[in-house]
C-alpha cells in the first residue's frame, strides 16, 4: 500500500489524484488531519485514517500496512517542524515502509537564509541516517508563491517588494506528477534527487513583465528596501514573524539560493514543464 500525508492540501491532493491513474485506489492511503476534508477520496476507494504529525501513535494507525509513505513537510514554524517530520518518518519506519520519500526544496542548506530550508536539510539528514530506502523530493520553488504578490501588482501597477534574484518557479501540478510517478514505479528515485524544476529561471522583474504580458496592464518591478517593505506590510496586518519569513526568502534569493535548474523533472515527467507563462495566462 502506498500511503500519502497531507492528501487535503496543495500538493497532496494533486498527488494522491496522480497516483490513482497509476494504482488501483484501494491500494492506496491517506493520512489527514480531518477525515471529513477526504471524504470525496473515501467514496473512491481510497483507506482515509487519521494522522496528525504531534500524535506519533495515530500516525502508526494510519501507516499501518504501507510500503511506501509519502511524508509531505509538516507546515509548523520554527524547530517543531524539524521534530514532527522526525515523529512522521520514525512512524513510517515502524509501520514497515520499504521506502519513505519526503517533499525536501531544491535550496535545502543547513546555512540558507530562509527557514523552510533548515528543516529540510535536517530532515533530509535523519532520513539518510536511518539505513531505510529513501527518497528526498528536491522541489523547485513552487509558482504559486507568486498568487500572494500578483492581485495587489495588478491593482496598483507596481509589483513593488524586496530586492530579489532568480527563482526556479514550478508548478504544483508537474511536481505532483512526479512525485506520483516515484512512489509507484519501482528504481526511479533514490536517496536526495537532483532538483526538480521548470527549466527557466525568472526573478520578479521578469515576472512582471510576464504579468504585463499577459493581461494587457503594465506592471512596473519596484525595489523596495527591507526595513520600508516590513513596515508597510506590518501596518497591513501581516504578523511581524511572517514579514521576517518572507523576508528571508528574498534575502536568499540574492543569495542565489534558487537560481538552481536542472533536466531531471522534464525527464521524469516525459515531456516539458509548466513554465511561467503557461500559468500567468491560465489564471494561475
Amino acid at each position: 500500500m502506498i500511503v500519502i500525508t497531507g492528501a487535503t492540501g496543495q500538493l497532496g491532493s494533486r498527488i494522491v489524484e496522480r497516483v490513482i491513474e497509476r494504482v488501483p485506489a484501494g491500494e492506496v492511503g491517506v493520512s489527514v488531519r480531518d477525515a471529513a476534508k477526504a471524504s470525496a477520496l473515501a467514496a473512491q476507494g481510497v483507506r482515509v485514517r487519521t494522522g496528525d504529525f504531534t500524535d506519533p501513535a495515530g500516525l502508526e494507525h494510519a501507516f499501518a500496512g504501507a510500503d511506501r509513505v509519502l511524508i509531505i513537510s509538516a507546515a509548523i514554524r520554527g524547530d517543531g517542524a524539524v521534530a514532527a517530520n522526525q515523529a512522521a518518518i520514525d512512524a513510517a519506519r515502524a509501520a514497515g515502509a520499504q521506502r519513505i520519500l519526503y517533499t525536501s526544496h531544491q535550496a535545502a542548506s543547513k546555512t540558507s537564509l530562509f527557514a523552510p530550508q533548515l528543516t529540510h536539510a535536517a530532515t533530509e539528514d535523519y532520513l539518510a541516517g536511518l539505513g531505510v530506502p529513501f527518497t528526498a523530493l528536491r522541489n523547485g520553488f513552487y509558482a504559486s508563491t507568486l498568487n500572494y504578490y500578483l492581485g495587489a501588482a495588478l491593482q496598483t501597477g507596481e509589483l513593488a517588494l524586496p530586492e530579489d534574484g532568480p527563482f526556479s518557479w514550478t508548478a504544483h501540478d508537474d511536481l505532483a506528477e512526479a512525485a506520483a510517478i516515484a512512489l509507484a514505479d519501482d528504481g526511479v528515485l533514490d536517496g536526495v534527487t537532483a532538483p526538480l524544476t521548470a527549466p527557466e529561471l525568472l526573478d520578479f522583474a521578469d515576472v512582471a513583465a510576464l504579468l504585463s504580458e499577459s493581461t494587457g496592464r503594465r506592471v512596473t518591478r519596484v525595489v523596495v528596501g527591507d526595513d520600508d517593505w516590513k513596515a508597510a506590510a506590518v501596518a497591513d496586518g501581516m504578523p511581524e514573524f511572517a514579514a521576517e519569513f518572507t523576508l528571508g526568502m528574498f534575502r536568499a534569493a540574492r543569495r542565489g539560493e534558487f537560481a538552481v535548474t536542472g533536466p531531471t523533472l522534464e525527464k521524469l515527467l516525459g515531456r516539458p514543464a509548466r513554465t511561467v507563462r503557461e500559468q500567468l495566462a491560465a489564471g494561475r
